[in-house]
């Protein structure tokens, strides 16, 4: 068998990476200031509302926009990059 056959596979699996910590990092922390510039908007410190009957509707509208924020981050960190 030639060395070049095996070698093509192994350099075309090369060129898929996934995203850097450090990509991550700065995705998580847009999330972050997405979070505290919504609760801010609200009127509201982020890390201060407890869960409870009485949360407003703009707080549950931030924290499901936070989730979204996270969940994609998770996607990007996980999912290959040419």
């Amino acid at each position: 068998m030639k060395p070049t056959i095996l070698l093509l596979p192994l350099t075309t699996l090369s060129a898929l990476t996934s995203a850097s910590p450090a990509a991550y990092g700065i995705c998580q922390a847009g999330c972050s200031a997405l979070v505290i510039a919504c609760y801010s908007g609200a009127g509201f410190t982020f890390g201060t509302v407890t869960a409870g009957a009485a949360i407003p509707a703009a707080i549950v509208a931030c924290n499901s926009a936070f989730g979204t924020c996270q969940a994609a981050c998770a996607a990007v960190m996980i999912a290959p990059t040419p």
